[in-house]
């Protein structure tokens, strides 16, 4: 091994032959904070692989890589994306792994070293988005380089630099390493009914902020959901992070140049989507009167508090930043000061199946057949990707991926306390993005909804947009039919993540299944029942979103094979009535209590046809349908008062 002063010498500097672009290592110092410590090509031409500075694009790199609380975790791992340097077009993906070392364990131990414990990271910066791929290579160098317990020695840094280049070399991103420790599997159990909920959140292009703590969890919760979009991890993640980094935070708003209007506009001026719902003022009348009421109404008592005194306690941004800090201002405010004393957690949050637009038709329409199953659609013959005429995206024949995160909609797995500015940034019209500091999560007039991720909670806190996704009877068949499917196998150790049905690539598949079918019904003519089991509402919304009027510019042949309709469509049946029920009750005191009247009231009227003997089984039955809709009714018009 060769101590650093040696090996410059011997490091040249040179143009990466591979996807990887730079080993880099970043510290923490006493006295400067969080900075980039070594690199291999170095950052910029013409340093040494020892210097601190940085590309003006990638000044948030060491906050990145080292992430906000991390001295808490003995050891971590982030993903985050950083935008392309000058001339480039593309994202840059980057994986960092973090360790922390006590100081008197260091067999050379420099003279800057004043604390009890050393933290450093190790990342890799590439083009290509193997998450997990990259991830078990770097936490095997990373734990080797530790364990030298000598800092200087960074010839095991050029080694992985050349072997990731040779042996990535060659990578396409088809196939399962894509996806490498990303279970949607996982996520199921985790969410259930809600994983439906956050797909759509995104398809509507909404301000989504992620939360939890360590990392890890974080990046890969908010990685899986994008996993779960076909072809957007691969080819849908090029142009997430076209961010400009800010200058100065005290600069002048009015002097920032910003782009162009047209920056916004894919086609035409009137392409613009509402910054509200999505909607066009005529949408928004006809989905105000629309004759489909929600079956169980969210209590919207308290959005009142995130009206103008939510706004009174805005984030202030620090008065100055400084590399030379030690730590950053914003961990110097007091988080009291932001909470609004009269909102709880989780009163938005959405529950897993509120109701939707559908009432259960009378007994006539009453039916008890299972609801369809869904199978993956079959893509023999429609891998062929060409670059889209409008997204710039590598496009199949389905056109997928959809165009999502473009035209200033980014994708960030995590952000960084010193990036807080691009939540309000106007050239960002939205945003998917994962935080580990409470300051994100307090400031919730940034976002249109927030993942709590240990809770497994969403909360939404626009009313009307709560309406839009809550789940349709449809949507819900579904959602219980991945439930069942994944709970059903999860003890089986040979089915677990990696069989067919049940397993993560059964899980993808079922969403593209949907996706697909979603988009087949909205070119149907006089498809206004057909897109109802999607939720009327909804469609309309995504009607009016960038991703999909991109997509809807251009002709998509593969979708001639694809059924034009919900997967899960069918006639309404009393089994419905109950997966309703036991989804929508869940989350409300007052629902608990009258789901527990309803067990009841089910006992007492089976009670009581037993004991009528005299009865026919058809009698009892058609009389236990229309207890049912009737005692379904009532429970409707208690839930709206």
């Amino acid at each position: 091994m060769e101590r650093r002063g040696r090996a410059q010498g011997d490091l040249p500097a040179r143009a990466s032959k591979g996807p990887v672009l730079h080993i880099a290592v970043v510290g923490f110092h006493h006295k400067k904070g969080c900075q980039v410590e070594f690199s291999y090509p170095p950052l910029i031409p013409g340093e040494s692989h020892d210097s601190h500075s940085l590309p003006e694009e990638w000044k948030y790199l060491p906050f990145l890589a080292l992430p906000d609380g991390a001295h808490n975790y003995q050891e971590d791992t982030v993903f985050f994306h950083l935008p392309p340097r000058s001339g480039d077009r593309s994202t840059v993906y980057g994986v960092s792994c973090y360790r922390q070392i006590e100081a008197k364990a260091l067999k050379v131990r420099q003279a800057d070293i004043t604390r009890e414990t050393v933290q450093k990271s190790v990342c890799v910066l590439c083009q290509l988005p193997l998450y997990g791929l990259l991830q078990a290579k770097l936490q095997l160098i990373t734990h080797a380089y530790f364990e030298e317990k000598d800092f200087s020695q960074i010839s095991i840094l050029k080694e992985l630099y050349e072997h990731m280049n040779s042996s990535l070399g060659g990578s396409s991103l088809e196939g399962s390493q894509v996806y490498l420790g990303l279970s949607p599997r996982d996520l199921v159990l985790q969410f259930r009914h809600k994983v439906l909920i956050l797909f759509k959140l995104i398809l509507l292009e909404k301000k989504v902020l992620f939360y939890i703590s360590p990392v890890n969890r974080l990046v890969g919760a908010l990685m899986t959901v994008l996993s779960l979009f076909p072809g957007m991890i691969e080819h849908g993640l090029t142009d997430c992070s076209q961010y400009r980094p800010r200058k100065s935070i005290t600069e002048d708003v009015g002097q920032q140049d910003f782009p162009p209007l047209d920056y916004y506009v894919s086609m035409s001026s009137t392409a613009l989507s509402n910054t509200n719902l999505g909607m066009t003022g005529e949408q928004q009348a006809l989905s105000g009167n629309q004759e489909d009421e929600p079956l169980f109404q969210t209590e919207d008592h308290l959005h009142e508090t995130l009206s103008s005194k939510d706004t009174e306690q805005h984030l202030k941004p620090p008065s100055r930043t400084s590399p030379e800090s030690s730590e950053s201002d914003w961990e110097t405010l007091d988080p009291s000061v932001l909470e609004d004393p009269n909102l709880k957690e989780g009163e938005h949050e959405i529950p897993a199946a509120a109701g939707q637009t559908e009432i259960l038709p009378k007994e006539s329409a009453i039916s008890e057949s299972i609801p369809i199953t869904v199978q993956p659609q079959p893509n023999a013959g429609h891998a062929v990707l060409v670059p889209g005429l409008i997204s710039g995206l590598e496009e199949d024949q389905y056109g997928m991926p959809l165009a999502v995160f473009t035209k200033g909609y980014l994708c960030l797995p995590y952000m960084a306390l010193q990036q807080h500015h691009l939540l309000s940034d106007v050239s960002i019209r939205g945003f998917v993005a994962g935080a580990t500091n409470i300051l994100f999560r307090q400031q919730k007039h940034l976002s249109d909804a927030i993942v709590e991720i240990e809770e497994a909670l969403v909360q939404v806190h626009d009313p009307e947009l709560r309406k839009i996704l809550n789940p349709t009877t449809a949507d819900l068949r579904f959602a219980d039919f991945l439930v069942k499917h994944v709970t059903d196998n999860r003890d089986d150790v040979f089915l677990d993540g990696t069989g067919w049905e049940g397993g993560d690539e059964w899980i993808r598949a079922q969403f593209g299944s949907y996706l697909h079918s979603l988009l087949a019904a909205t070119l149907q003519p006089d498809s206004e029942k057909i897109l109802s089991d999607f939720g009327t509402t909804f469609v309309a919304a995504w009607k009016n979103t960038h991703n999909y009027r991109v997509w809807n510019s251009n002709k998509h042949p593969a979708l001639a094979e694809v059924n034009p309709c919900h997967p899960f469509q069918g006639q309404y049946s009393v089994s419905d009535v109950k997966l309703r029920l036991s989804h929508s009750v869940q989350n409300s005191e007052r629902g608990k209590k009258i789901g527990n009247a309803v067990v009841s009231t089910s006992r007492n009227v089976v009670q009581t046809g037993r004991a009528v003997g005299k009865w026919s089984s058809n009698n009892f039955l058609k009389t236990r349908k229309k207890l049912w809709v009737i005692l379904f009714e009532v429970f409707d018009k208690v839930m709206k008062t």
